[in-house]
């Protein structure tokens, strides 16, 4: 069996493909690894949730250093842990997660200046940019452990139009590579923010297990339940304009099978010529309402008006021709 090849030339483009062109936007690579993908409906209800979580850690922020602090969400987008691990500083601060009832750990990450400089701050220091690049010691923990404890208090808030959880420090990790929240292959959904305090910005994160979210974003973009008075409102409402179109008048035509003729034949038609119809003489007619054929009847009279005697249904027919 021989390969078939694509010539090297210019080919012609598909309709994608011309579509592309013109927007300028390159084609995006399929992952077969990862078959499930974030549909446009569960990243928008992301969207809302973790835009929700911005606002509220900014408020957090802002009260804990007493400056005005601001965060805005960056994106959502779905990873392996391992691709979202290589772009964190070798040097942060990692917050575990627990997220019952959602399998698995998320994790919180936030820059280690950040979390130096709040330290300095709540301590009476101006929070300037050069802090030291160390773990935090038993006291500094215990300072910035209030913080944080608020921010899993507003997490749990923002995503509770899509779950409910309970979102529990399990443990810090200051180099992400010992974090192991997840397997290296096992995707996420990372949520980017950016942090501004005192006019300068920091990316913070926030993944979790896309397993355990996928089956809790599903149930969450499809149609709300209605009650029993909603269901029969719908019922009575699909009632009435059933029984609305029963009185619409429509325009039923019955008429012979069509015949097929020349245009030679059409153009020298004069008065008194006879077409020979495809149709035969046993057949019935037909009676058709736009294109639809609902009935077979035959030419008859009522009263001084021609009028057609059905003699068989659509229904019927399609029977016999089974």
């Amino acid at each position: 069996m021989t390969a078939l090849q694509t010539p090297r030339g210019p080919a012609h483009p598909g309709a994608r493909a011309r579509r592309r062109a013109r927007n300028g936007a390159e084609p995006t690579k399929y992952d077969f690894r990862r078959p499930i993908q974030l549909s446009r409906e569960h990243t928008r209800l992301l969207q809302v949730s973790f835009d929700g979580f911005a606002r509220q850690m900014a408020t957090v922020f802002t009260t804990a250093l007493r400056t005005v602090c601001t965060a805005q969400l960056r994106g959502v987008v779905q990873q392996t842990y391992a691709e979202h691990v290589d772009t964190l500083d070798p040097m942060t601060y990692a917050v575990k997660v627990s997220t019952e009832p959602l399998p698995g750990l998320a994790l919180l990450d936030l820059p280690l200046p950040v979390v130096m400089g709040a330290i300095d701050q709540m301590l009476g220091g101006p929070g300037s940019d050069n802090q030291p690049q160390r773990p935090l010691t038993d006291i500094e923990s215990a300072v910035v452990r209030g913080v944080i404890t608020r921010l899993m208090g507003e997490l749990a808030y923002s995503v509770a139009s899509v779950v409910e959880v309970t979102p529990t420090v399990v443990g810090i990790e200051y180099n992400p590579q010992l974090a192991q929240a997840a397997a290296p292959g096992d995707a996420v959904v990372v949520a980017s923010f950016d942090l501004t305090i005192k006019e300068r910005t920091y990316p913070v994160t926030f993944c979790m297990p896309f397993a355990g979210l996928h089956p809790v974003l599903a149930k969450a973009a499809a149609p709300a339940v209605v009650s029993e008075h909603e269901r029969l409102q719908r019922s009575r409402s699909a009632e009435l304009v059933d029984r609305r179109f029963q009185d619409v008048p429509v325009d039923a035509v019955v008429r012979f099978r069509p015949t097929r003729l020349g245009p030679d034949a059409l153009t020298n038609l004069a008065v008194g010529d006879v077409l020979r119809l495809a149709h035969r003489a046993t057949d019935p007619l037909d009676v058709v309402v736009g294109e639809a054929t609902f009935a077979q009847a035959t030419a008859g009279s009522h009263g001084a008006r021609l009028a057609a005697l059905v003699v068989g249904t659509a229904s019927a027919s399609t029977k016999e021709n089974a």
